[in-house]
């Protein structure tokens, strides 16, 4: 491009450039051709000017926003020409964003907020990202983008970030999995700032019908893939955001609720599961985590400095717990009559059911799946804590909060909960011993 209608030759920029020395050259050419371009052709952008469309630019620039009607426009989009868009959120948040085509792609790329940013400001900056995009140079004006990571290596990185917080190495692998099945064919390979929404849609489209819970997790971890790239000033929105709901057909939630027995049913399986070929450990195990209606990963992950057997308690660390609160047990004669018996297991580590093939380590939560499902059982292990809740409405006259007690739920809001602080323990004692005597009389 030598020059822009309207005798503005380059040269011009450049004579800019030297009376003005603090200025960098290359900014400097592209402030003084924005503003070239802000002050004789307000509402044209290069193209425009090149086509002489003089009608149809006299249109447009009397539909372009005014001062006021930033300040005052609803909610939605405002489009001010060439590209600038004033965006009003229902809560009254106002920002301004540019569309590019770059590399063949449109891209939305924020500008900043109103009023921080005035209408004039704002078309300043999108008169110079224009040029910039003329110049073939990063209209952001970051220089960050160049280091930007590819989607795949990014993930790995979030992976490890977050490992910390994983109560269990099967969901975090799970979380890296499911990236990499569904993910990395199509955006493994592409850094941060070149990915589009329509790449994520691309990912997300083959099962969002199909397999609706795995494609809203997928969403998921990339959005968070996607936030770590925008918190190193990589990334300036995020393609696996809001912006995409509409490309997405709604999906109605599911509440699909784990698999579990009739109360009835658990006695006889407790029966059938005790002289299975299984290990002692899982049978063992199981059986204690029927006995104190637990979760899986705090019956398996038990430790002996945990168990108080002279005043038959259970205390659950609150790292391991979900709620991230220590949980007290109360055991009863089948409870202890059960880790009398896991006495025999002790492989050296505090364990109370460590794993037979690998020394040190608990059971896994395979095992006690594969024990299910040896015998055809229509249950998943967490299915014996609903089994136990039914039992508690439906023969038990146990007052609900003392139940959501024994199963470690929270009780109420953060409010009513800073005002409760028994675990009625003593309540759920007697509860406990008239479970057992009813699944292992």
């Amino acid at each position: 491009m030598e020059e822009v209608r309207g005798s503005i030759p380059l040269s011009s920029t450049r004579r800019t450039c030297q009376e003005f020395p603090e200025v960098p050259k290359a900014a400097g050419q592209r402030a003084f051709l924005a503003n070239c371009l802000l002050w004789q052709f307000p509402c044209h952008s290069v193209s425009s000017l090149e086509k002489g469309n003089s009608k149809r630019e006299l249109v447009r620039r009397s539909k372009r926003l005014t001062a006021k009607t930033v300040q005052h426009a609803p909610p939605g989009k405002h489009a001010d020409g060439d590209g600038l868009t004033l965006v009003v959120k229902p809560s009254g948040t106002r920002s301004w964003v540019m569309r590019l085509t770059i590399d063949g792609k449109q891209r939305d790329i924020g500008i900043g907020g109103y009023p921080s940013v005035s209408l004039a400001d704002a078309r300043l900056r999108a008169a110079e990202m224009r040029v910039a995009t003329i110049e073939g140079s990063d209209p952001t004006g970051s220089e960050r983008t160049g280091d930007a990571p590819a989607f795949a290596a990014a993930a790995k990185v979030v992976h490890e970030m977050n490992l910390p917080r994983w109560r269990n190495k099967h969901a975090a692998n799970e979380w890296f999995a499911s990236l990499e099945r569904y993910a990395f064919d199509r955006i493994g390979n592409i850094p941060l700032h070149r990915i589009e929404r329509s790449d994520i849609i691309a990912v997300l489209s083959p099962i969002w019908t199909t397999k609706p819970e795995t494609a809203r997790r997928v969403r998921q971890r990339i959005r968070k893939v996607m936030q770590y790239g925008m918190a190193h000033g990589w990334v300036e929105t995020n393609p696996a955001g809001e912006a995409i709901d509409g490309a997405l057909p709604s999906m109605p939630k599911v509440k699909n609720h784990q698999r579990a027995l009739p109360y009835f049913e658990v006695p006889a399986a407790l029966d059938k599961t005790a002289y299975s070929q299984a290990s002692e450990a899982s049978k063992l195990c199981l059986r204690f985590l029927v006995l104190t209606a637990v979760r899986s990963g705090e019956a398996r992950g038990a430790n002996w400095a945990e168990i108080d057997t002279e005043n038959a308690t259970w205390t659950i660390p609150a790292e391991r717990m979900k709620a991230n609160g220590e949980h007290r047990v109360p055991l009863s004669r089948q409870a202890l009559d059960t880790l009398e018996a896991a006495k025999s297991l002790n492989d050296g580590s505090s364990l109370v059911f460590p794993s037979p093939l690998r020394r040190g380590e608990p059971l896994s939560w395979q095992a006690l799946l594969k024990l299910l499902r040896t015998y055809e059982m229509e249950t998943t292990v967490h299915g014996f804590r609903s089994a136990f809740k039914t039992w508690c409405i439906e023969q038990s006259a146990t007052p609900w909060a003392v139940g959501e007690a024994a199963l470690a739920h929270v009780v109420g809001n953060s409010v009513e909960a800073a005002y409760v602080r028994s675990d009625l323990f003593d309540q759920r004692r007697q509860l406990m011993q008239n479970w057992a005597d009813y699944v292992a009389p």
